[in-house]
């Protein structure tokens, strides 16, 4: 019997990684308010962690905090297993971890930056779904929900190795989907658009004017808008949608 709620996760575990700040710590609160157990990871500093944990606990619900590098195989393996211990195996997959990305003309690029983009955006993905298939293979469901960007599709110059890695990311998403699909689980992106978090504070107003230039609904997104994104794509009812990209980014690929 289908939910009375379609964006229901009622009795789902999902794991959001890079999810103590920013669009992280908003999706994971979403899927939360949708009725997901969910599990918070991050790496680096604990007491944002804890304070981004005490958010998630006032929602209600069973939730937990992980720490680990989702960029390492190792610690891919000890976070799904820590994951599992607290709170159940997971269901619903949001890859959303990141790192620092200065924007540099190709001559001041390095192959360690190329590295590290690749690390996040297709190692760490790969790594979390490939260990996250055995349960939704046994049970015929699961979500993977990939955090890509507009980067791609507009093709930003100065960017190249993020931009580069977030081709790579959808190319891995949409393969992922044909392949996984008979099994009933589902992979999709969201890409959002510049989304001011707290790595945006030292942005420029000219910046800020110039990008909303090209922005037809005039304003920028907000967290809330990507978590909204995802718990749909996360949610029962979008059982039947798979290898999308949803763009949250008020119309700026609008094409």
């Amino acid at each position: 019997m289908a939910p009375t709620n379609p964006l229901s996760c009622v009795g789902r575990t999902a794991l959001v990684t890079g999810s103590t700040r920013g669009l992280g710590k908003q999706i994971a609160l979403g899927l939360a308010r949708n009725g997901a157990r969910v599990a918070m990871n991050y790496l680096g500093n604990e007491q944002v962690a804890h304070a981004a944990l005490a958010e998630l606990e006032a929602v209600g619900g069973q939730h937990c905090l992980v720490r680990g590098d989702v960029t390492d195989e190792a610690g891919v393996r000890a976070v799904l297993a820590d994951v599992a211990g607290a709170i159940g195996p997971v269901d619903i997959l949001v890859p959303n971890a990141t790192c620092d990305q200065p924007m540099l003309p190709i001559e001041q690029n390095d192959w360690a930056y190329f590295q590290r983009m690749v690390d996040f955006f297709m190692k760490s993905p790969f790594l979390l779904t490939q260990g996250c298939l055995p349960h939704m293979r046994d049970q015929k469901w699961g979500r993977i929900i990939h955090i890509t960007s507009e980067v791609f599709a507009g093709a930003w110059p100065e960017f190249c190795p993020y931009v580069s890695a977030k081709g790579g990311q959808v190319g891995l998403a949409r393969s992922n989907a044909a392949e996984l699909a008979p099994a009933g689980i589902t992979v999709n992106m969201v890409a959002p658009g510049w989304i001011p978090v707290e790595r945006h504070a030292g942005a420029t107003q000219e910046d800020r004017a110039a990008y909303l230039e090209q922005a037809p609904m005039g304003r920028f997104g907000t967290p809330a808008d990507v978590a909204a994104a995802v718990a749909y794509l996360a949610s029962e009812g979008a059982g039947f949608v798979t290898g999308t990209t949803l763009s949250v980014n008020g119309g700026r690929t609008i094409s």
